[in-house]
């Protein structure tokens, strides 16, 4: 039995050495690329010169509006129809199931042609009507609401599994009438109860969400518009020590999250303690 633990261990860190090089080396590659200077010393130019460049701050504040905003439409969908379906039709469960993940089969590439072709579909005489200028609205190029739609469909599937695992670690419809025997509203039950119970759920949703807004590209330059991947794209034709060191940047800025993430969910296994 010794052995074996002793095994395992071994094959424990060795797995977690492949994984180190894997991640690491390339970062380390990328970092050194960032800063390499052409006499072989060390330039910081590409880093200290990002808050001047232009285009930076508005992508960066456009990218993580869009995220805000495909955080809350994502969270306003999914949790109050998860909560219902166990609630009071547990039978449609495997339907939202499919309609959740559906997005995974559809390629960017596609799932955008699909909305291009739904944006310029209508004929001339609908221009004076609401329904056009309600098209045009949600093609502003200030906030595009199209790429909102988009991000909520590409993380459909994401926030779902993560939203589906939290509802099963908990006894909703015990908690629900807990509180409802208690006196509590429907509502008030939900929110002062439920919603608590699935705080870690709701952050891995919102993560994984905003991870996949910052890193998305596809959609947003087939539709014309230039949030932060775009950015950092376009840059890299002309600058391509910036773009790295954006990409490192932003890369450090999804990691620092993922540790918040997790720092937020010992601290509440610690309060349930």
């Amino acid at each position: 039995m010794a052995q074996l633990i002793s095994r395992l261990r071994l094959w424990r860190g060795l797995v977690l050495l492949l994984a180190g090089v894997y991640f690491l080396v390339p970062m380390g590659a990328s970092v050194w690329f960032s800063v390499a200077a052409p006499d072989g010393g060390v330039d910081l130019a590409a880093y200290t010169g990002l808050l001047s460049a232009p285009g930076f701050t508005d992508s960066l504040v456009l990218t993580l509006e869009l995220a805000g905003v495909t955080v809350a439409v994502l969270l306003l969908l999914l949790v109050p129809a998860l909560i219902a379906v166990r609630l009071g039709s547990p039978r449609l469960r495997p339907v939202l199931e499919v309609v959740c993940t559906l997005p995974l089969v559809v390629p960017p590439v596609a799932l955008t042609a699909g909305l291009i072709g739904v944006l310029r579909w209508g004929p001339d005489y609908l221009m004076d009507t609401p329904f056009f200028q309600t098209v045009v609205f949600v093609q502003d190029p200030k906030f595009p609401l199209v790429l909102v739609i988009a991000y909520v469909l590409m993380s459909l599937p994401l926030a779902y599994r993560a939203l589906d695992a939290g509802l099963r670690a908990v006894d909703v419809r015990t908690l629900v009438e807990a509180a409802r025997s208690c006196g509590a509203s429907w509502p008030r039950a939900v929110v002062s109860v439920v919603l608590p119970n699935l705080r870690g759920a709701l952050l891995n949703a919102s993560f994984l969400t905003l991870a996949l807004v910052l890193g998305e590209f596809t959609a947003a330059s087939i539709l014309g518009y230039q949030p932060f991947a775009v950015w950092i794209y376009t840059v890299g034709n002309s600058q391509a020590q910036m773009s790295v060191a954006v990409s490192v940047l932003s890369l450090l800025i999804t990691w620092v999250l993922l540790l918040l993430l997790a720092a937020a969910g010992r601290e509440r296994r610690g309060t349930l303690r």
